[in-house]
C-alpha cells in the first residue's frame, strides 16, 4: 500500500532568488516568508553588517559577489537555479500567507503558464498604501527557469517571460523605505542613474521639466486617487513628483557641466 503524503511534507520544487546588500534588518522576514521552498539562493554584495550570517542560517547557497547592476545581479542569481521555478525576491519584500498557499497550487497546476504576475502592497510611513501608483504594481516574479529574465534599465528592472503569464489575487508585501530620509537617498541615487543614462540617449527637455512633475502629482494624487490614502498618499504623490523634477534638474546639470568645460570664444 502506497504511504499518503501530506501536505506538510510535500516539496515544492522551486527555488527562491534573492540579492542582497547590508539588509540586517530586513532580510530575515523575507527568509522566513520563503523557507517553505525547495532552495533559497541568495547573492551578496558583499555586505558589511551581519546580512550574510542572518541568510545562512536559512541556506547553504550563500555567494558574494561585486554589484554589477540590479538586473545583471538578478540574472546571474536565476542562473544558479536548479529547479523548474524560479521566484525571485528583494530584501525588503516578504510573501503574505494567502499567497503562499496561492504559489504552491500554481506550481502543483500551472496548467499552460510559465510566469505569475503578484499585486504588490507597499508598508510607508505607518500604512497600507492600496491607491496611487502603488498599487497593485504588479510584479512577475514566478516564472519557469529558461522561459524568463530580468530585462530592462538600472536600477529598475522587469521578469520578461516567453509565454502566457496569470495574475495572483493575493499581495506581495513591499517595505520598501525605513524612513523618510531613506526614500531622499533614493530618489537623490536613482535620479542620479537616470541622468547618466539619459544623458547618452537624448537631450534635456525644459518642457518635461516643468510639465512633467505636475502631471505626475495629478496622476497619483487625483487620478489614481491617492487622496484615499491619507497623508501618506500626499506624501507619495509630492516626493514622486519631486523625484521626476529631479531627474530633468540632474539632466540639465550634466549639460550645463558640459558647456562649462568648453573654451571661451
Amino acid at each position: 500500500m502506497k504511504r499518503k503524503i501530506s501536505e506538510s511534507q510535500t516539496k515544492f520544487l522551486i527555488s527562491a532568488c534573492i540579492i542582497t546588500f547590508n539588509e540586517e534588518s530586513r532580510i530575515r522576514d523575507c527568509l522566513e516568508s520563503v523557507k517553505w521552498v525547495d532552495e533559497i539562493i541568495v547573492v551578496d554584495s558583499f555586505s558589511t553588517d551581519k546580512t550574510v550570517d542572518i541568510c545562512k542560517e536559512y541556506t547553504e547557497r550563500v555567494y558574494q559577489r561585486a554589484w554589477p547592476g540590479n538586473i545583471d545581479q538578478k540574472n546571474y542569481t536565476i542562473g544558479l537555479a536548479k529547479n523548474d521555478w524560479i521566484l525571485c525576491l528583494d530584501a525588503d519584500e516578504r510573501l503574505s500567507p494567502k499567497l503562499i498557499g496561492e504559489i504552491q497550487e500554481a506550481v502543483r497546476n500551472p496548467g499552460a503558464m510559465v510566469g505569475f504576475f503578484f499585486p504588490r502592497c507597499c508598508f510607508y510611513l505607518g500604512r497600507w498604501i492600496y491607491h496611487g501608483d502603488w498599487y497593485p504594481d504588479y510584479q512577475l516574479r514566478l516564472f519557469k527557469r529558461g522561459s524568463g529574465q530580468w530585462q530592462g534599465t538600472n536600477p529598475h528592472g522587469r521578469v520578461i517571460v516567453n509565454g502566457k503569464t496569470w495574475r495572483m489575487k493575493h499581495d506581495i508585501y513591499h517595505f520598501n523605505y525605513k524612513n523618510f530620509s531613506h526614500q531622499l537617498r533614493t530618489i537623490d541615487n536613482y535620479s542620479n542613474i537616470f541622468a547618466d543614462v539619459s544623458e547618452r540617449r537624448k537631450g534635456f527637455s525644459l518642457f518635461q521639466l516643468i510639465f512633467r512633475p505636475f502631471g505626475k502629482f495629478i496622476r497619483i494624487y487625483i487620478l489614481k486617487r491617492g487622496f484615499f490614502d491619507g497623508l501618506p498618499g500626499f506624501i507619495i504623490a509630492t516626493s514622486s513628483a519631486f523625484y521626476v523634477f529631479a531627474k530633468y534638474v540632474k539632466l540639465w546639470e550634466r549639460r550645463q557641466n558640459k558647456e562649462t568645460k568648453k573654451p571661451p570664444p
